[in-house]
């Protein structure tokens, strides 16, 4: 006969032994987190150590970049796809920028973005510079207060070049945008989304083939893990939400929603190549998912859902002018709480553990105070530690989240319409 009692004190230990072993990794692999963070703080400018910037550094990190960093001095290189009317098409790797002593084609690397010389009397090609310097400059804005800007420019025989911002669109036609040229690289979010994807056809075409090895038979490896995470969203998000009519139809594009959406999350997590990309802490990778929630609700509404949202079977005609408008806003308020809510979520979860390192140089006031580093080096570490916890967690929450809405939109767009709503229409 199973002693429970006896059995209950094993799998409570186990697990004690466990949470302290995962402690344990994540406090070594938060002081890794602040070595390799922080080693940037430490590059030199004109035979000087640069002063420690807190928000500087976090806001870095959190950006996208052309580029990933992996060690002081050591970059990994990604490849630049650029357009700038007038010039055409150019092509090359990060490394070609030489980390800002290199302009080509008046594109030159600042922060790891790449942004261009806006002067076009700067010589074409490829030239040496002799660096990117910031300078704070004092304006007054639209309403007469003065605004400091920092504006970045290229240093070229002692001559100084601005630089533009790095590419953005504002809405209009090709050309028009906020600066001069076109960014199509393949910068860190995009490399890590592509590596998302190939990791998880690599994990479905390694349970496809375990469940034609072991039809019948009990699942092994990986299908093992995979296949009750399948079962759980199936059973508790998209049957309960969608209804066992139609949720076959969805299933895939939840699925799809969850599992790029956590190993996004989970490849952000890692602080070192290939991980450190903070893709859906980017609002423009959060607006796109969130757009295609939005498409696929809306393309299969049918009409009792339409008909919920314009005018409202068995209400008053006085009381559908009120509620018609705020249903119809609601259509674009779903997915952009969609967007907002994983954007904010995981971004402060970013910000917070790089604020956590930096109370090591912070206390240590870089490396001139070994006792207050090492102070730093404790509660940073503890807490960072502490914070990834909750972040690993954060993960696994932020994507169920995503996708138990996004099941219940589409839900309710698909929802057939109840023998009360029909009465009320005739």
């Amino acid at each position: 006969m199973v002693n429970l009692e006896t059995t209950y004190k094993e799998v409570v230990l186990s697990t004690m032994n466990r949470v302290f072993l995962t402690s344990i990794f994540l406090l070594i692999f938060s002081l890794l987190n602040t070595a390799i963070w922080a080693s940037d703080s430490d590059d030199a400018k004109d035979g000087k150590k640069e002063e420690y910037d807190p928000v500087g550094t976090v806001v870095e990190h959190i950006a996208d970049a052309n580029e990933f960093h992996i060690w002081k001095g050591v970059h990994m290189p990604l490849p630049c796809i650029l357009y700038a009317p007038g010039s055409g098409w150019t092509f090359f790797m990060t490394n070609k920028l030489d980390h800002g002593h290199t302009a080509v084609d008046r594109y030159v690397l600042n922060h790891g973005r790449v942004n261009r010389i806006a002067d076009d009397s700067f010589p074409m090609g490829e030239v040496h510079i002799e660096g990117v310097e910031h300078v704070e400059e004092h304006h007054t804005d639209e309403n007469g207060e003065e605004v400091i800007e920092e504006v970045a420019y290229a240093v070229y025989h002692d001559q100084k070049y601005k630089l533009e911002h790095a590419s953005k669109w504002d809405g209009g036609v090709l050309g028009g945008g906020v600066t001069s040229f076109y960014d199509f690289s393949i910068t860190k979010v995009v490399f890590t989304m592509l590596l998302a994807a190939v990791l998880l056809c690599w994990v479905f075409f390694l349970v496809a083939r375990g469940y034609k090895r072991n039809d019948g038979k009990a699942p092994k490896g990986i299908q093992s893990f995979i296949e009750p995470i399948f079962i759980f969203m199936r059973d508790e998000v998209t049957i309960p939400m969608i209804g066992e009519k139609h949720y076959e139809r969805f299933q895939p594009f939840i699925m799809t929603l969850f599992f790029f959406i956590l190993f996004c999350n989970l490849l952000g997590l890692i602080p070192f190549f290939p991980g450190s990309a903070n893709v859906t802490g980017n609002i423009a990778i959060t607006l796109v998912l969130a757009v295609f929630t939005f498409i696929v609700t809306n393309i299969n509404g049918n009409k009792h859902y339409w008909e919920h949202i314009f005018w409202m079977p068995g209400i008053p005609a006085w009381v559908k002018l009120i509620l018609t408008p705020v249903e119809v806003l609601s259509l674009i308020i779903k997915p952009f709480s969609l967007m907002i809510r994983l954007f904010a979520n995981i971004s402060a979860g970013h910000i917070i553990i790089l604020s956590f390192v930096g109370l090591i140089f912070l206390f240590g006031n870089m490396g001139e105070n070994f006792g207050g580093a090492t102070i730093g080096v404790l509660l940073g570490g503890v807490f960072t530690a502490f914070m990834n916890l909750i972040e690993l967690l954060v993960a696994f929450i932020q994507a169920f989240v995503f996708a138990i809405l996004s099941a219940s939109y589409i839900g309710a767009a698909v929802e057939d319409a109840h023998h009360g709503d029909e009465a009320h229409a005739h």
